[in-house]
């Protein structure tokens, strides 16, 4: 069997993975295989070096990548109108299992999400040297972007005799330039003190509303995992992410954490970083000297 096979075979078996997940009402592995499935896709799309795809199988790939992210939002969001149903999607099984033949019409009217760079963890950093080089590029640009795929946010976990689940809004954002950034969103992981993720990492959708120095995102994001399981040392990390329209990739500006001690009700206010983000907290340089940081307002749920 040729590698082109193996990897459609692989998609094909997340992609069933994922909707009896779905079908079983396990929703928070449902959501997790199909946004990982999803980014697999886009991967591929976005290669540019793979010729084992044509352009317009491609294009199809584009499209389940789409609609695999249109259920995932569907599931964390019940009260969307625009929603899109698990028999839809499995009406897309063919079609992802015989991508190689397939040449019918696509059956829902989608888009590919649009072709922006995926890069890893620190990957940015090498392609740009300076934290605000295209500030100005944003500035009074009428150009439409491309909305990003939706949020990745995961919905709260069941609650447990004598635990406490966490759930963190995030507010608003102070940027001195914060009405330049394009797309803006926030990624949010938990990590332990060597930097291992202790949680799936979840994407805020874009904030949509941006006022003076803040970027206002108002949108709650549960914690993925009970408080009292969280390791000494571990700490909740935001990501502040834009796309930098000259170099057609999504960059991360600065970032913030919360340590366990941090961890209670109500409002809190905390620093922001330089990038890289330093997830082992051992190398921390302030973004800014300027009064201007990440609004937060903490809930906690203890089930007695």
């Amino acid at each position: 069997m040729s590698d082109v096979n193996r990897t459609v075979q692989k998609w094909h078996a997340s992609f069933r993975k994922g909707t009896d997940f779905d079908s079983w009402g396990q929703l928070v592995e449902a959501i997790d295989e199909y946004q990982i499935l999803a980014r697999q896709l886009q991967k591929e799309v976005q290669s540019t070096n793979s010729s084992d795809f044509t352009e317009e199988q491609k294009k199809n790939l584009g499209k389940i990548a789409t609609c695999l992210e249109m259920r995932s939002a569907s599931l964390q969001c019940t009260q969307s109108k625009e929603e899109f149903k698990l028999e839809d999607l499995k009406k897309l099984e063919p079609i992802i299992n015989n991508i190689l033949t397939y040449n019918k019409e696509f059956p829902f009217d989608v888009q590919p999400v649009p072709l922006r760079k995926i890069l890893a963890p620190g990957e940015e950093e090498n392609l740009e040297l300076e934290e605000e080089d295209d500030a100005a590029a944003g500035a009074g640009s009428t150009e439409a972007f491309p909305p990003r795929a939706p949020g990745t946010l995961l919905p709260r976990l069941p609650s447990e005799p004598g635990m406490t689940l966490l759930t963190v809004r995030i507010e608003k954002i102070g940027l001195k330039d914060a009405g330049q950034c394009i797309d803006p969103y926030m990624s949010i992981s938990v990590k332990d003190m060597n930097g291992v993720d202790l949680n799936p990492m979840q994407d805020t959708p874009v904030a949509t509303r941006k006022e003076d120095t803040y970027i206002h995102f108002n949108v709650d994001v549960e914690i993925q995992k009970h408080i009292e399981k969280l390791p000494k040392g571990a700490a909740i990390f935001f990501e502040f992410k834009h796309y930098k329209p000259k170099k057609r990739f999504t960059s991360t500006k600065c970032f913030a954490f919360m340590e366990m001690d941090e961890i209670k009700p109500g409002p809190i206010v905390i620093e922001l970083y330089k990038k890289p983000t330093d997830f082992k907290r051992k190398k921390l340089q302030l973004l800014t000297k300027k009064p201007l940081y990440l609004h937060l307002h903490q809930t906690l749920h203890k089930d007695s």
